[in-house]
């Protein structure tokens, strides 16, 4: 029998991630996190998950409730058409992501799992920015602040066509995430 000093949740998988958040090629680490969108009927819940190598958003999933459904989804759509062996999947301590069932299938499919530690937001710091510039770009700047849900769900679509494609970032010699991607793979 397993005994947990003054209520400390078992850790499901090491801070493999040590933040090192960069990568040499795609598919070495990816980050995945949630993060919720309120702005007028109901919260919405935004699952995304990113490549290390260009910081391109590989997979976003939306849904009216944070459930490992949501996170299965995301890590599903990513791994499609992909070679995810021995992938570096990094998380935080999340319900969804500490679930018995999304660590096989992340196990069954040869990757290899990886947990910020406890109320740690900077250990997944790529992601927490991502949504920072998501939010503050495509919702703040721009004074929106009471939409339908359709609505958020369009912009947020747009946004990561936009971040993908368009957004230049300085980490990646001033190009997209797709041009990145394109230039050197």
């Amino acid at each position: 029998k397993k005994k947990y000093i003054n209520g400390a949740e078992p850790m499901v998988a090491p801070h493999r991630l040590e933040r090192q958040f960069d990568a040499s090629k795609p598919n070495e680490k990816w980050f995945t996190d949630v993060t919720y969108l309120l702005f007028r009927e109901r919260t919405l819940y935004l699952s995304t998950i990113m490549d290390a190598f260009n910081r391109e958003i590989i997979s976003c999933v939306i849904s009216e409730s944070q459930t490992l459904t949501l996170a299965m989804k995301t890590l599903k759509q990513a791994m499609r058409g992909r070679k995810v062996k021995d992938v570096l999947l990094h998380s935080d301590q999340g319900s969804i992501y500490t679930a018995k069932e999304f660590q096989a299938y992340a196990k069954e499919n040869g990757m290899i799992t990886s947990m910020s530690r406890r109320g740690n937001c900077h250990d997944n710091a790529v992601m927490e920015s991502f949504f920072g510039h998501l939010k503050s770009e495509a919702f703040y700047s721009q004074k929106i602040t009471k939409v339908s849900n359709t609505t958020v769900r369009k912009i947020v679509l747009e946004y990561i066509h936009y971040y993908n494609c368009v957004r230049i970032q300085e980490k990646l010699n001033h190009l997209s995430p797709k041009e990145f991607r394109e230039q050197v793979v």
